[in-house]
């Protein structure tokens, strides 16, 4: 039985817009955010270039005349390939403009699958760092026109001589385009349809290979759109702090793209982003909006707030009535100080939040929510602002989108959630056969997230797990090892834990804390001895069904997915 819930908002008309322009149209969003806010800062790499806006519209007009040197048409396929740059994303706002189809390919992908990836997508041109292209063949790819550098436009290879030339020739191109200036009023990108194709997004692939997401116009405007009126505390000119792959459709649409359409400034962590190089990001930056993933959030935390807490001292003070409020309020604004002293929201997603650290979280009236989405769905699918969202909850469902529940009591029990609405996909690229198996022709556009979830009577989601890695208990029982893994996590010295089934048995690996433990002193034949106290201490919370047999220590950490889910694939017996 299918219960179900949707949402759909009035549909307010843009600024600048006209009775014969698409009033859902991304690129009218992008070259309105780009006339507006000519002089602000769009892009700056942290320790390297600052972009203003009119100097994006430059680039992206340059690389416009490449695409047409290369006799790019609108619906041809360009490949981005390279870590987190202001230079990446105006490549990909160029593509956009121009209405080609963008296919982002995460850069800690091994060369033979970007090379199987780049032409599985039957890209033409290529963006990629240096670093990654002296690791590709370019006789493995076949199709390509040419290849440019992400970060000074250089071009290593090229099978098109018109493409070569103006490659050489860009600024004397760019003015005779522009003879006298280059303004605003320049600005016109390519009208777009929502049902126009904009990118085939590669999925990171936790539960397996991956598959090209087909992304369309109308999907991103929608997940902008979204965001664009419901995170109205952000104001053009106001910083965020981009951590999150750009590779990635959460942190392309929600941390890049939505903020550029309302003029902010991004602020991109080109390495890989340590706690230290984060916090002393966000003292610089002060942001009020920030999008990470659990990992970023609970290792602050766990580092900076829970040993405080845990001295003898402070748990002494906890217990006495008011000095305890006061405590925590202190806690509450140190927490904040660290995200630069300015935050209005923190939006967790890409993965579950430790359940101890989100009661925390709760207890102490931080300014955190919970979203929910997939790549699929470019990303977003639930959300609530953090005034109203519940522990444990993912929110409610976002505008122009529904979902339903496959179950015959949502509330409390389990149910496979299904959606439909603009933020879908249009299938897989090439992939008729997996498009099948989660678009059902009978279902007329439902799509099967293969997420298990409740849904309370006031449309909150509480995801519960996929239902790929659901584990049939011996008497039929469904066992969701997310549920046991979260119990895990909270005991001491786990980081990370993942359960699998092993010939009948729930066996727990677990990456200890090993930082922690050496701190303390402790030793391996300690940590076995704790575990096993761990063992008892979780399987006296567990019911019967879902008891463990034994925990595994693993002394390297879980291969990650981008967004840092385990690879769960790679563990199974």
């Amino acid at each position: 039985m299918f219960f179900r819930q949707e949402k759909h908002s009035k549909l307010e008309s843009m600024d600048n817009t006209t009775p014969s322009i698409n009033p859902k149209s991304l690129n009218k969003l992008i070259e309105s955010s780009i006339r507006d806010n000519w002089e602000l800062t769009a892009f700056s790499d942290i320790g390297g270039i600052n972009l203003p806006f009119k100097d994006v519209a430059v680039y992206v007009a340059k690389l416009h005349i490449l695409f047409e040197a290369a006799g790019l048409k609108p619906g041809d396929r360009v490949a981005l390939c390279g870590k987190n740059s202001s230079k990446w994303a105006v490549a990909l706002i160029a593509c956009l403009t121009a209405r080609m189809v963008a296919v982002p390919i995460l850069h800690e992908f091994k060369s033979d699958m970007i090379h199987h990836l780049v032409n599985h997508s039957d890209s033409k041109l290529m963006f990629v760092d240096a670093a990654i292209w002296e690791n590709l063949d370019e006789r493995l790819l076949p199709e390509l026109e040419g290849v440019f550098f992400i970060s000074e436009l250089g071009m290593p290879f090229s099978r098109n001589k018109k493409l070569s030339e103006a490659r050489s020739n860009i600024n004397e191109l760019f003015g005779r385009k522009f003879p006298y200036d280059f303004t605003p009023d320049d600005i016109l990108y390519m009208q777009d349809s929502p049902d126009d194709l904009a990118l085939i997004n590669y999925t990171s692939g936790s539960t397996g290979a991956s598959k090209g997401v087909m992304l369309t116009f109308g999907n991103l405007w929608s997940n902008i759109r979204f965001c664009l009126d419901h995170l109205s505390f952000l104001k053009a000119g106001d910083g965020i702090v981009n951590m999150l792959p750009l590779a990635h459709l959460y942190g392309m649409t929600i941390d890049m793209l939505h903020p550029f359409c309302r003029g902010c400034h991004c602020h991109f962590l080109t390495r890989v982003p340590s706690p230290k190089a984060i916090l002393g990001a966000f003292a610089e930056i002060r942001p009020k909006l920030v999008i990470t993933v659990p990992l970023i959030l609970e290792k602050i935390i766990r580092t900076r707030v829970f040993p405080m807490l845990d001295k003898p001292l402070m748990r002494f003070l906890m217990k006495i009535p008011g000095i305890d409020t006061r405590l925590l309020e202190k806690v509450k604004d140190g927490l904040e100080q660290a995200f630069g002293g300015n935050l209005q929201e923190l939006i967790i997603g890409g993965a579950a939040l430790n359940g101890e650290i989100e009661a925390f979280l709760k207890k102490i009236g931080f300014p955190y929510t919970v979203g929910y989405g997939m790549t699929e769905c470019g990303p977003l699918i639930t959300y609530a602002p953090h005034q109203t969202n519940r522990l444990r909850s993912c929110g409610q469902v976002v505008d122009r989108m529904e979902v339903k529940v496959d179950s015959p009591d949502p509330a409390n029990v389990p149910g496979d959630l299904w959606v439909r609405g603009e933020n879908v996909m249009n299938g897989y690229y090439k992939n008729p056969k997996a498009t099948a198996e989660v678009m059902p022709e009978s279902e007329n556009g439902w799509m099967n997230t293969g997420d298990l979830c409740t849904m309370d009577h006031d449309g909150f989601i509480t995801i519960c797990g996929r239902s790929k890695t659901m584990i049939l208990g011996p008497s039929g029982q469904n066992i969701y090892p997310e549920e046991i893994e979260q119990t895990l996590n909270n005991l001491p010295y786990v980081n990370e834990s993942l359960i699998i089934d092993d010939n009948g048995r729930l066996v727990a690996l677990v990456h200890p804390d090993f930082d922690s433990a050496r701190s303390q002193g402790l030793d391996m034949e300690s940590l076995d001895k704790i575990m096993a106290d761990n063992l008892t201490a979780l399987n006296h919370e567990m019911p019967q069904y879902s008891k463990i047999s034994k925990i595994k220590i693993l002394e390297e950490e879980f291969e990650k997915t981008p967004k840092h889910s385990i690879k769960r694939f790679l563990y199974q017996p």
